[in-house]
């Protein structure tokens, strides 16, 4: 009777683990809600930018959160890794968006268009990358 309870046992502990291998992970976390999307920006400016040239840059980068509705949440910083492997990019911005359509509203709003157009002349490199949060 007690090898019947043990083989009854690992066979139903068996396939619960061949049920949760089989499932993506992340995947029942993932049917809980929309992931939210993070727009990941790093700018390095150019030699001849000036700080209070580069501090309109950060604060009109700032004021867009209370311009364009599409932003959740900004973030924003300095480089200060000590792995040296930033390739010059200084700032590092992080905008989230409820959506990769949210996003796409950002990306084609007049003030944004507008920031470009100021950022434009001081910035010798930019790097973004965009993902849909995975936890």
């Amino acid at each position: 009777m007690k090898s019947m309870w043990l083989a009854l046992a690992v066979a139903w502990v068996t396939s619960m683990a061949m049920g949760v291998a089989a499932a993506p992970p992340g995947k029942a976390k993932a049917d809980k809600g929309k992931a939210e999307l993070r727009h990941v920006v790093a700018f390095r400016f150019k030699d001849t930018a000036k700080p209070e040239d580069v501090r309109r840059v950060e604060d009109a980068f700032a004021g867009l959160k209370n311009k364009i509705p599409q932003i959740q949440r900004y973030e924003w910083g300095l480089n200060n890794s000590p792995e040296g492997l930033n390739k010059g990019l200084t700032h590092a911005f992080v905008l989230t968006f409820a959506s990769e359509k949210a996003r796409d509203e950002y990306l084609v709003h007049p003030d944004h268009k507008a920031f470009g157009a100021l950022l434009r002349p001081f910035l010798a490199d930019v790097f973004v990358i965009d993902f849909l949060v995975r936890r």
